[in-house]
């Protein structure tokens, strides 16, 4: 048994545990539903989705451990690729296009075919920045014409939600979908359940969220990816703060390498302009200080 407690009253949103049991179960999936009909603003009307293999998204070792993945399909035939992300990945974009494909691909029957596709949708929540100069949390990428800017093709849709940049406190949320996002944001610091949320859903949330209610093994599991995820923010933190250390060693010894140089170049231009008084040939005065011509008789 892990030996590390828990105070929170509800679960931390960006845990496996959590992500998984919230909006990857049968049980909880009007969670999910109602997050999805959130985001897509009305564009959707989501009646019910069916859980899919996310194993069959191909995901590797390491990005289980950065990644969460929850993988649906709705009524009309959408694919629906859900990612909770809580660290940054080098090849972040190139990632979510190759996962992307396996919702293509799957689509393909067996026989004959027509290449129609169904509109595949990858979303990702993220607990980073990916656009650190936008102050824009929310982001959808479509393939568009460069020249026109007309959507060249409407099925295949990536949103991505950067969840640092949402800061609405309570009293500021209007829609649905801010308050989803509130909720994912603050669920683990939260002792009760807001009074901006009384929605029939977060009824649900908030129930199933709650960790007093969870048997040994979901007790267990949940402390186990907790301590995954402390672990993981540790190390991120730790190599930022090394990173930062060495930045300001690597910009403290170029500022005095920078000095030395100033100094030097100064101390040339004085022999330099000492060497043209005494009319020595410019030429000389170049070799003798190492200084341009075109800078010497500029002097």
């Amino acid at each position: 048994m892990c030996s590390e407690g828990i105070v929170e009253r509800y679960v931390n949103f960006y845990t496996d545990f959590a992500f998984k049991k919230l909006f990857g179960t049968e049980i909880n999936k009007e969670l999910l539903i109602s997050f999805l009909n959130a985001l897509l603003h009305g564009r959707e009307k989501i009646e019910d989705i069916t859980y899919l293999n996310a194993e069959h998204l191909g995901t590797q070792e390491y990005d289980r451990r950065a990644v969460f993945d929850v993988y649906c399909k709705n009524e009309k035939g959408e694919h629906f690729i859900v990612e909770m992300q809580k660290g940054e990945q080098q090849f972040f974009k190139d990632r979510s296009i190759y996962y992307s494909t396996f919702a293509i691909r799957e689509q393909a029957p067996r026989g004959d075919w027509n290449y129609e596709l169904k509109g595949i949708y990858t979303i990702g929540i993220l607990n980073f920045s990916i656009y650190p100069d936008n102050t824009d949390f929310y982001h959808e990428i479509k393939l568009i014409d460069i020249d026109t800017k007309e959507i060249f093709y409407d099925k295949l849709t990536f949103i991505y939600l950067e969840m640092p940049k949402f800061t609405k406190e309570e009293d500021k949320l209007e829609t649905l979908f801010d308050k989803w996002l509130y909720a994912i944001r603050n669920l683990a610091t939260l002792m009760k359940r807001p009074e901006a949320l009384q929605e029939k859903v977060f009824t649900r949330l908030f129930e199933a969220a709650e960790i007093a209610k969870f048997d040994r093994k979901e007790r267990y599991e949940y402390e186990e990816s907790l301590k995954n995820y402390r672990d993981w923010i540790s190390v991120i933190e730790t190599a930022e703060n090394k990173g930062v250390a060495k930045g300001h060693a690597k910009g403290l010894e170029e500022g005095i390498a920078k000095g030395r140089e100033l100094g030097e170049k100064e101390k040339a231009i004085a022999i330099a302009r000492q060497l043209k008084d005494m009319n020595i040939d410019v030429e000389v005065i170049s070799r003798s200080t190492g200084l341009d011509i075109k800078e010497i008789e500029r002097i």
